[in-house]
């Protein structure tokens, strides 16, 4: 028995798990900068040659980042409607999610669609600002929900990932006190019994097999995320929860690895894999959704440790890299994928080897997110505000006037 389980069914918040939500979306950069020279994806800007290496590669990283992302935010939600309630709640995530979606949208977003449009043929010449414009010009469409706009040109672009999580935040606002109960009396069953853990994988395994997977929502079905956000919402923060997930993390991530290499057949040879409806394009949806459940458990045990003990000091907890990065895990999301589309597009026109195109791109990307969200986003308070984040606590009241 571990000394969460003696602490009782609520944890602390695990900081582990914030600097590992903003490592996957530093891995992004690396993710979208591959996809300029993958053969499969439909990404903005496209190297002349491409190579199948790069989707295998992939595949290891999207079975399980997104679904992370989505598992975190749901803990993070649940630490949030303890603090301020479901009404204080759904109003915090409309601030600190809605403002950057709009800003983004607007600002960031038409870049990556400009940019595909004069990477596409030396006959498209027009100015950024009347395609802005045209991009903007937008009309309702309830039809994919929660996406309710669309247009000529118009689109969230990687910023799916903010309205998904936004729209389901809404979503659990008048379910909350409901499921953290429901919560409570499951948790004793799984302390016990471990191998229960392994059962949303089923609904995971129907959803993405019987709704398909989307190629635009990095491989998932969008309401699949929808479970894993509830899961992390309702299961991640109990302490019965995390000891359960601590013993069975080695044996569900060897089954995660079968299961996943068992998707194989049907991504490389069967029928396509992501809306077909052969059995094998069924089997192989309904492999993904399991493997990638137990990845992120797998993933979850292993890296929940003991706390040390409230007596022993850690130098260097408050600061460093790690919890920088913790910080910005959201404007760093925003702020990538134009920066690595635009870097892209100044790049594959080279002369060069794709290894060495990728280095750069790479490099690149990295180097200016970092510093667009250093100097141009947490330093400001109005930058901070439009990007999701707090005022900054540093920052002191203003002092009156002598």
């Amino acid at each position: 028995m571990g000394a969460d389980t003696e602490r009782g069914p609520e944890a602390g918040r695990r900081g582990e798990l914030d600097v590992l939500r903003a490592l996957v979306v530093l891995g992004l950069v690396f993710f979208h900068t591959a996809l300029v020279f993958s053969p499969d994806d439909d990404f903005y800007v496209k190297n002349e040659r491409t190579t199948d290496a790069v989707t295998v590669l992939a595949g290891f990283g999207v079975v399980w980042a997104m679904p992370m992302l989505f598992l975190v935010a749901g803990l993070g939600a649940r630490h949030s409607i303890r603090r301020r309630g479901p009404a204080g709640f759904a109003r915090e995530r409309l601030l600190r999610l809605g403002v950057p979606l709009v800003f983004a949208t607007a600002v960031l977003c038409p870049l990556p669609q400009w940019l595909r449009l004069r990477a596409a043929g030396p006959g498209y010449d027009e100015p950024y600002g009347r395609f802005w414009a045209r991009f903007l010009s937008v009309r309702p469409d309830l039809a994919d929900f929660p996406f309710v706009l669309e247009g000529d040109h118009f689109e969230t672009g990687h910023l799916w990932f903010v309205v998904l999580l936004l729209a389901f935040c809404l979503l659990l606002t008048p379910v909350a006190a409901r499921l953290a109960a429901g919560a409570g009396r499951v948790a004793p069953a799984l302390w016990s019994r471990p191998a229960l853990l392994l059962l949303p994988a089923l609904p995971l395994a129907a959803v993405n097999a019987l709704l398909g997977m989307e190629e635009g929502f990095a491989g998932w079905n969008r309401w699949a995320y929808l479970l894993f956000f509830v899961h992390g919402f309702a299961l991640a923060d109990d302490g019965r929860v995390r000891e359960a997930t601590r013993r069975a993390a080695v044996p569900v991530g060897v089954l995660g690895v079968v299961l996943f290499a068992g998707t194989a057949p049907g991504f490389v040879a069967g029928d396509d894999p992501f809306t077909a409806w052969t059995p094998s394009a069924l089997v192989t949806r309904a492999l993904f959704g399991a493997a990638g459940w137990c990845w992120v458990i797998a993933i979850l045990g292993l890296l929940d440790r003991p706390r040390r003990p409230r007596g022993r000091s850690v130098r260097g907890v408050r600061g460093g890299i790690l919890p920088y990065l913790a910080v910005a895990a959201l404007p760093l999301y925003v702020l990538h994928q134009p920066v690595v589309v635009a870097f892209a597009y100044g790049v594959v026109g080279w002369s060069a080897p794709m290894a060495v195109k990728y280095a750069v791109i790479v490099a690149a990307s990295l180097t200016a997110v970092l510093a667009l969200y250093e100097y141009g986003v947490r330093r400001w308070a109005v930058t901070r505000f439009l990007f999701g984040m707090r005022p900054d606590p540093r920052t002191p009241p203003s002092a009156p006037a002598r």
